[in-house]
């Protein structure tokens, strides 16, 4: 064994060379270069092997965790999704709207709202299959159920107009959201927020 055989073994890998990674520090550079791949050249060009590469690692450790591309990329979102959270109690239906729009504006300025846009931009029935119950579980149901709860807590204040607390009203937000990042360039940006809040979400509760 020559001298730098000898130090490498002794004190670590040689300098310049990528130290193998393993669990989680695998997964996550996984997930990252799924993300970046998706939003990069879009599903439809997404391979395997790209991720693998990306993350420096064969593909074969990518299908020993996940059995299509498909499966990867619903992994990758929901690892970085932000995870439903409860909405505080800001004192009116209008300043938990605000945070709630705050909140999604925020996501969709991301690196995962700019996947979810990618993702979206391309979609049909047959990819539609297997992001609609992603879509429903981080996204329309739990922000469907918190709308419902600001409505009912500004019922119960009276600046809520009576039976506006139903999920016809609460379904606006999400609904209007899907459809900018499917038909829209997928933009949502503040002003946007500012104008749902403004011109349809208000009028729509108002007493």
């Amino acid at each position: 064994m020559d001298q730098l055989d000898r130090r490498s073994s002794a004190d670590g890998p040689a300098e310049g060379v990528p130290q193998r990674r393993r669990g989680k520090a695998l997964e996550a550079a996984i997930f990252e270069a799924a993300l970046e791949q998706l939003t990069s050249g879009g599903f439809a060009r997404m391979t395997m092997e790209g991720v693998a590469g990306a993350a420096q690692t064969g593909k074969a450790a990518l299908y020993r965790r996940w059995a299509s591309k498909a499966d990867l990329v619903m992994d990758a979102l929901a690892a970085a999704m932000p995870p439903p959270t409860d909405i505080p109690d800001l004192g009116s239906a209008e300043a938990e709207l605000r945070y709630v729009i705050a909140a999604y504006v925020a996501v969709m300025g991301s690196p995962i709202g700019a996947a979810v846009r990618s993702l979206m931009g391309e979609l049909d029935h047959e990819r539609a299959e297997f992001f609609k119950g992603f879509l429903h579980d981080r996204v329309v149901g739990p922000t469907t159920e918190g709308i419902l709860g600001i409505l009912r807590r500004g019922e119960a204040r009276g600046d809520v107009r009576p039976g506006a607390a139903v999920p016809a009203v609460a379904d606006v937000l999400p609904a209007m959201l899907l459809y900018r990042a499917k038909f829209c360039g997928g933009l949502v940006d503040e002003a946007f927020g500012a104008d749902l809040l403004e011109q349809i979400l208000l009028p729509m509760i108002r007493p």
